[in-house]
């Protein structure tokens, strides 16, 4: 069953809402090709359609999602990426997080680390417990966990927004590849460098950890049934 989304104080609403749905967003709620009813979504986060809507034209204008067939009335939806899509969004991220993750080893202290340290413990422990959802949760977290510590928050915000426009094909078919993580953890060898505070290696641990699972699920959106309808893209 999917997790609601919690209902929000009567405060700073919009900006609230937006960060609601672009956390819903990058934990999977919402899949590829879904519709977002605004409706719905007021009546999930306890508020009214209003800043709710104002979140959606956020996100739509981000091209995170898009325009339902209703104009600024008829909510929105989820794209559907084609593999060339993702691919490039993907090829992105590995250059701005490997640069982020450099950049955070010339910051970060030992507590940090630690801290690092424990959530890779906690994906290992979602992966032994075939529990996906909750390994994608701690993945996440592990990835801006680290970035934070860059202090690049240009970079931080643009890698975000990669993220929300890749997250839900992402996380539609990694599922099928968190298995094969079992043979080489590359966040566990990216804390070990972190430790060392050897830069390069953190940057290339990060960057094989998205390579790699990006040439997976392009594979895997190549297959005739992932591939979007003619017209929908992101």
């Amino acid at each position: 069953m999917l997790t609601p989304l919690a209902p929000l104080e009567k405060n700073n609403l919009s900006d609230r809402a937006y960060d609601a749905l672009k956390q819903a967003l990058l934990s999977g709620r919402f899949q590829p090709g879904e519709r977002i009813v605004l409706r719905d979504v007021a009546g999930e986060l306890g508020i009214s359609l209003t800043p709710v809507r104002d979140a959606i034209n956020h996100l739509i204008a981000e091209r995170v999602l898009d325009r339902g067939p209703g104009g600024q009335k008829g909510g929105a939806s989820v794209p559907r990426l084609n593999a060339e899509q993702f691919r490039q969004l993907m090829l992105l991220r590995a250059d701005l997080e490997s640069r982020l993750a450099a950049a955070a080893t010339e910051n970060i202290d030992g507590l940090a680390v630690r801290q690092l340290e424990t959530i890779v413990q906690k994906m290992r422990e979602s992966i032994d417990r075939d529990n996906k959802n909750t390994y994608l949760d701690w993945h996440r977290r592990f990835h801006f966990s680290l970035y934070a510590h860059a202090r690049m928050d240009v970079v931080n915000d643009i890698t975000e927004t990669l993220w929300l426009r890749c997250g839900p094909a992402l996380n539609a078919v990694l599922g099928e590849y968190v298995p094969s993580l079992k043979q080489r953890d590359f966040h566990n060898e990216a804390v070990a460098h972190l430790k060392e505070g050897n830069a390069k290696k953190v940057a290339e641990s990060i960057r094989m950890d998205i390579t790699e699972a990006g040439a997976y699920i392009y594979e895997q959106l190549k297959q005739p049934s992932r591939q979007p309808e003619t017209g929908v893209g992101a």
